[in-house]
């Protein structure tokens, strides 16, 4: 395949003006109910805790089971229009793709740049065989050596360590990688760095680029901040985050009903996946306590057609750029 008949013709994100959304929203009283205060439960205790993140890697898991054919998510050919930086950027730049499902945004880049190394993690077992099958099928490009995928909940767990050491992470400003020589090596390197091609280095040395591509909104809100700081200390400085997920009145928000509210734009589906709905404030306090310095922004406003039926569907989606700052 070649990179016309894959790429997008276009980058959409300005269909319609979202405040005259917003208004038509606030101003329909059959949506009033997901504006009312919620009353979150009492703090869990941490085997609760547990049991919550538990069941939502079964969840994801069952989904992917489910859709096991990969053809409910669509490649996202839209992403090097989207984020550029991921078609320009320098040779052999390491990107880390945050709950990479089954490889619909994985696959762009790795099309994209034949000279891209790419980490992929997920909570579910089940999506990371989907993504190797869908990737390893698209015959067009080569991975080998360049498409890492692992298993990984780093909303609970953080990043491992053989992405970026607490040496490393601690000390950017000396050389990317760490050599191995002795007690100041904070990992072990047989046992956390199965990818890097040089077994004196205790780690890959951080990442240029996280895309965190419809993943966040999958968690409950208390495990955003700490999720958001995980993918900052892992990026190299002068990295970045590129953020898409759903923005506020989205129209799969609107389809939620009452019962369905597990907080404030926080939802439960009947499969048990979670969903979470964006306002720009709430994504630029989670990157700004990160530690992230904002690049880029805004409300993606896309208009699309249902083809069954004809019906305009109204989409928001939240679309961000953030840098942690460079060593001086």
């Amino acid at each position: 395949m070649s990179s016309k008949d894959w790429e997008a013709e276009n980058y959409y994100s300005k269909d319609f003006d979202w405040e005259k959304l917003r208004e038509e929203v606030e101003n329909n009283p059959s949506f009033q109910f997901h504006f009312l205060p919620f009353s979150p439960n009492q703090i869990a205790d941490q085997d609760a805790e547990e049991e919550s993140h538990q069941e939502d890697s079964e969840a994801w898991d069952q989904f992917h089971a489910r859709h096991s054919t990969g053809k409910f998510f669509k490649e996202r050919r839209y992403l090097l229009k989207e984020f550029p930086e991921l078609a320009s950027c320098k040779e052999n730049s390491k990107v880390l793709e945050v709950g990479c499902g089954n490889g619909s945004t994985a696959l762009p880049i790795l099309r994209g740049r034949g000279d891209v190394i790419l980490y992929a993690c997920d909570c579910s077992i089940e999506a990371l065989e989907r993504a190797k099958q869908i990737i390893n099928a698209a015959i067009s490009i080569s991975t080998e050596h360049r498409f890492h995928p692992f298993l990984c909940d780093f909303s609970t767990t953080g990043f491992p360590l053989w992405l970026c050491c607490n040496t490393c992470s601690g000390d950017f400003s000396h050389k990317p990688h760490i050599q191995s020589s002795g007690a100041n090596i904070s990992c072990e390197i047989n046992d956390v760095n199965p990818f890097c091609s040089d077994e004196t280095k205790c780690c890959i040395g951080g990442v240029d680029f996280v895309t965190l591509i419809f993943t966040l909104s999958a968690l409950p809100l208390d495990r955003m901040p700490k999720a958001v700081k995980h993918c900052f200390d892992v990026l190299k400085p002068g990295g970045l985050l590129l953020f898409r997920d759903y923005g506020l009145y989205d129209m799969t928000m609107l389809r939620f009903g009452p019962d369905q509210r597990t907080g404030y734009r926080e939802y439960l589906r009947p499969d048990r996946t979670r969903s979470f709905f964006f306002c720009l404030d709430t994504v630029r306090s989670l990157a700004s306590a990160a530690g992230f310095t904002e690049m880029e922004l805004e409300y993606c406003c896309v208009k699309s057609v249902n083809r069954r039926n004809g019906k305009i569907m109204k989409r928001v989606w939240v679309h961000g750029k953030f840098q942690k700052h460079t060593c001086t």
